[in-house]
């Protein structure tokens, strides 16, 4: 079934969904200055491209199971092209509301089809392929924020950019469109497929650790700049560092992850990341100086770097559950912490202090390597 170009393939969606969503986020601001709203009106905005992405988690689960993983992640790797050029016609918050519901209902079913194409592939494989797909998301959010850095220098609008981009982002898809493969399309033992699904057993354990990884990444990301200026007195050039870093080590280890995984295996990786991203979030929390804060940073990114991975890897290879239901379910937990859980976060931090609520994250880290046996498939 042409492995190699199936592999490439899913590599071409990944990167493409990081791409859009990196040139998204260099140009939140310009959507804000558009829609002439404030902190609290772009945040019902950004609150319908997260209700979206829920929404779409279940449904595609059902999907996948139904039609195939290949078959919806090319369907939605094309909608999220659609959609994301004609974002910038939404020039009131009425049109952009729709809009940004369908997006992230978009971004949502594509994430769990092309997980479940990509663990096929692995599966055809024989080997780890996974940690890769998500180290080219990663980077594709790396190249988007670059291009969108690069269209704000130029001063280019909102409509050619986002147009501009999906067009050639369309040229590598067609490479994808066309390249043949064959999916499940039911559960175990030929059952059909439930519209909606909770994790059970050891899946339950593996979505827990994909909520905590997601938790830890979501916390630098809105939370460690402004805690390193807030509470450690450092200035927002050097806290600006911290994301960076992370993404970096995050980044490599990804790339890294595949072999780390195929020589010592997914649980003992697994609880050598959590142990990581405890130690990581610790020297955030008990540093003194700047390079222990990066440290920090990049310790959390080597130990954050794989347990998502792992966890759809684990998810798709589910005996007791078809690979579409507990690829949603997975998925939910772990987006779910990443898109409500900085604002968990948030309140504890006002309640307390933000060094608080990254001791709480350094905590809820050691579960990780506690709960890194889930990862074994019993049958």
């Amino acid at each position: 079934m042409h492995i190699k170009r199936a592999r490439h393939a899913v590599g071409i969606v990944f990167l493409l969904l990081g791409t859009l969503i990196g040139v998204w986020a260099t140009r939140i601001p310009d959507f804000k200055l558009m829609l002439d709203v404030d902190e609290s009106g772009f945040g019902l905005v950004l609150l319908a491209m997260a209700l979206g992405a829920v929404l779409g988690f279940p449904i595609a689960g059902y999907l996948t199971d139904r039609f195939g993983a290949a078959a919806i992640s090319k369907v939605f790797a094309v909608g999220i092209l659609i959609g994301f050029a004609i974002l910038p016609f939404g020039t009131s918050v009425a049109v952009i509301l729709p809009l940004m519901l369908v997006v992230g209902f978009c971004i949502g079913t594509l994430d769990v089809a092309m997980n479940g194409w990509g663990a096929e592939v692995e599966k055809e494989l024989g080997r780890p392929v996974m940690s890769s797909y998500h180290g080219l998301y990663s980077l594709g959010a790396g190249f988007g924020a670059g291009a969108g850095a690069l269209a704000l220098w130029y001063d280019l609008d909102l409509l050619p950019h986002f147009a501009g981009w999906s067009l050639l982002m369309a040229i590598p898809l067609v490479f994808a469109l066309r390249t043949p493969w064959a999916s499940e399309k039911t559960g175990p033992g030929g059952k059909r497929p439930p519209f909606v699904a909770i994790p059970k057993g050891g899946l339950f354990f593996v979505g827990i650790m994909a909520l905590i990884a997601a938790l830890g990444e979501g916390a630098i990301t809105d939370w460690a700049a402004l805690y390193q200026i807030q509470e450690l007195g450092f200035d927002s050039s050097e806290a600006a560092v911290g994301f960076a870093v992370f993404s970096v080590a995050m980044v490599i280890m990804r790339f890294c992850g595949d072999q780390v995984i195929a020589r010592f295996g997914a649980v003992p990786v697994a609880r050598a990341s959590g142990i990581a991203a405890a130690l990581g979030c610790a020297l955030l929390v008990w540093g003194e100086s700047i390079w222990m804060i990066w440290a920090g940073c990049a310790v959390m990114g080597l130990g954050n770097a794989v347990i998502f991975p792992l966890a759809m890897s684990r998810a798709a290879a589910d005996p007791t559950m078809s690979k579409g239901a507990a690829l949603a379910s997975v998925a939910t937990l772990g987006y779910g912490a990443f898109l409500f859980g900085p604002p968990i976060l948030g309140f504890i931090g006002d309640a307390f202090s933000l060094r608080v609520s990254f001791a709480l994250v350094a905590i809820l880290a050691l579960l990780i390597a506690g709960l890194a046996g889930a990862l074994k498939v019993r049958s």
